[in-house]
């Protein structure tokens, strides 16, 4: 269960840091409304569990980031809005940072930076020259590289959030992400995760795009 107290604070603190010394409003209402959105009910995966375990990852990749704390907003707007049957949610989700961080003091080229990472996690393909882009991208996807049984929570979760999907859709669906990202060169751009990370998450996607492969009523 995500410490909702320990998320805002970590977010006052982030943005207090991203806005400067000039300051700005109260980040408090701010949080909440991320929080409130992260919470919503059609989710299952993006949760504040992942909000959670990405901005821990961020703490991890930490030293290879160019700006951290504007990669830290940009993890907490980078699925703000989340609906499962809607294909525009990173678009969307920029949006809403490019309303509110002017808004909460956040000066014009962090905000930038940040929609423009946000913008990046519907490709997770950043340049060899976006410190930035590989800190927030590698991340997101970390979940790719998790023990088995974690691994396996995580793609139930991505199944119920898409319920309404029938089972060969999803699994044509899902099939052709697994296709998309096992294609990249390199899932991971930062020396930590490139050598913690990609062997283990190759193995996992490769197992479950297998898995997938079978027929419905194969034995598992």
């Amino acid at each position: 269960m995500a410490d909702l107290d320990a998320l805002r604070a970590r977010f006052v603190r982030t943005l207090e840091a991203a806005r400067g010394p000039a300051g700005g409003p109260d980040p408090v209402p701010y949080a909440d409304d991320l929080l409130r959105r992260w919470q919503e009910p059609q989710r299952r995966y993006h949760t504040v569990g992942h909000l959670t375990a990405v901005l821990d990852h961020i703490d991890v990749l930490e030293k290879y980031a160019h700006d951290p704390d504007v990669v830290r907003l940009a993890a907490w707007f980078h699925d703000a809005v989340y609906l499962p049957d809607r294909s525009e949610n990173e678009e969307r989700s920029a949006r809403l940072a490019e309303r509110a961080l002017p808004e909460a003091g956040v000066p014009a080229a962090r905000t930038a930076e940040v929609t423009r990472l946000v913008r990046l996690t519907t490709s997770h393909d950043p340049a060899d020259d976006d410190p930035d882009g590989q800190v927030l991208c590698d991340a997101d996807l970390a979940i790719l590289a998790s023990p088995p049984s974690a691994y396996a929570a995580y793609t139930a979760a991505v199944r119920e959030e898409y319920h309404f999907v029938p089972n060969d859709a999803f699994r044509t669906g899902r099939s052709a992400i697994l296709r998309q990202l096992l294609d990249l060169p390199r899932l991971f751009r930062t020396p930590y995760g490139a050598s913690e990370w990609e062997a283990t998450a190759r193995y996992n996607l490769t197992a479950e795009l297998e898995m997938l492969s079978l027929p419905p009523d194969a034995p598992s």
